[in-house]
């Protein structure tokens, strides 16, 4: 046995492509954007596309968690639907469920009149993150007090107190599962539920300037008559659009994840496989039914490495430009393996136990580490390395 240093970081880097598309709005539905190199470049938040990784995530292990203020409504909802349960006191179950927490909560205004509230309609003023089991936890938990429950007040006002045990809703709170323990949580308001992530993921950013264009648009009135002049729109309006390739990056810390598990390396394995497969095959879903840029990245990247992460992201601080028969993939598949060549050399390999990409480019990309035909080999072979060496020692 020889000792080798501990795996802690898996680094991925994307180069995509996107056609016409406006995957990421901001508050006025235009596309979002940044300023880097000193030129305009297309953004896509993290939290945006993270969701569409989570999304993903989640279908792969067949696991999922609730992000929500309105925790009662759901528990109100799911009581609803079983037997003996009538309406009133599936509602007045989910408001007390809702106020049995450290969590403040205020009561949803009445849509027919904002001056008042609706009872039971309780809203916390921090979202909870929870495993969907924990909403059947919680019911089952009202399933238990329903005498207490039926000569209880409903919740009308922040004051009220719940007849349910504070101590055992605040532990299905602070509940977690693979999605909580790989993206983390954050709950200050209940003691001990935060985690930390083991996941970080930046902003992609087009490796090149872009440019957002208008796109005008009319919809025609398909109901006619005869005496009017029908031959306009029904509707008129424009949107904004942008297309480039994005360099997207994501880093995975095998150290807080498998503190987050406290378990056996292969759900480590497991989460980690499940979250890159994720990340390289996730698109945000904004506008997709009329765009659909449903693309694959033309490079995956993935190095293993015991000593700190590493962004490529400086790479395209000079915006490339476009190949002379056009196309911005090219130079930014070149630019960024120039670029993780120069970096390994300043600043050594000893500490980068793995290096491998996959690509729709044929050529050799030196820099990038080994050539992999495939996803799932890329993300086997890296997986092997990353969790042999995480023990600390390789044979």
């Amino acid at each position: 046995m020889s000792t080798a240093a501990p795996a802690h970081f898996i680094d991925i880097h994307v180069l995509q492509p996107v056609p016409f598309a406006n995957l990421n709005r901001d508050d006025t539905n235009s596309v979002k954007t940044v300023q880097y190199g000193n030129t305009l470049r297309t953004r896509v938040s993290s939290q945006s596309w993270k969701r569409a990784v989570r999304t993903a995530f989640e279908e792969h292990i067949g696991d999922a968690a609730l992000r929500t203020r309105r925790i009662g409504e759901r528990v109100t909802r799911l009581l609803a639907d079983r037997d003996g349960w009538p309406r009133e006191l599936a509602e007045r179950a989910g408001g007390h469920v809702a106020a049995a927490s450290s969590i403040k909560f205020e009561l949803a205004k009445d849509p027919k009149d904002s001056k008042l509230t609706v009872p039971n309609k309780v809203l916390t003023n921090a979202m909870v993150y929870v495993p969907e089991s924990a909403v059947t936890e919680l019911a089952d938990l009202a399933v238990e007090h329903r005498e207490a429950l039926q000569s209880a007040k409903d919740i009308k006002k922040p004051a009220d107190k719940s007849v349910l045990p504070k101590e055992r809703v605040e532990a299905i709170l602070r509940s977690r599962n693979g999605v909580i323990n790989l993206f983390g949580r954050m709950l200050a308001e209940v003691d001990d539920a935060s985690v930390d992530g083991a996941v970080q993921v930046a902003h992609a950013l087009t490796t090149h300037m872009t440019d957002v264009e208008l796109d005008y648009f009319s919809a025609v009135d398909d109901v006619t008559d005869a005496w009017a002049d029908s031959t306009g729109s029904g509707h008129m309006g424009h949107a904004e659009f942008s297309a480039g390739t994005f360099y997207r990056y994501a880093t995975l810390d095998l150290r807080d994840l498998a503190r987050n598990l406290a378990g056996t390396g292969s759900e480590v394995r497991e989460l980690a496989h499940a979250f890159l497969h994720a990340f390289i095959l996730s698109l945000p879903q904004a506008k997709k039914n009329s765009t659909a840029p449903h693309t694959i990245p033309d490079l995956v990247h993935i190095a293993v490495r015991s000593d700190r992460p590493l962004s490529y992201a400086a790479a395209f601080e000079r915006p490339v430009t476009a190949a002379p028969e056009g196309g911005y993939a090219a130079p930014s598949r070149e630019a960024l393996a120039a670029y993780a060549r120069a970096a390994n050399t300043m600043l050594g390999t000893r500490n980068i136990l793995a290096s491998g990409w996959t690509s729709l480019e044929t050529k050799t990309l030196d820099g990038l580490g080994t050539r992999h035909d495939a996803f799932d080999d890329l993300l086997t072979t890296s997986l092997d390395i990353a969790l042999t060496h995480q023990g600390g020692t390789t044979a």
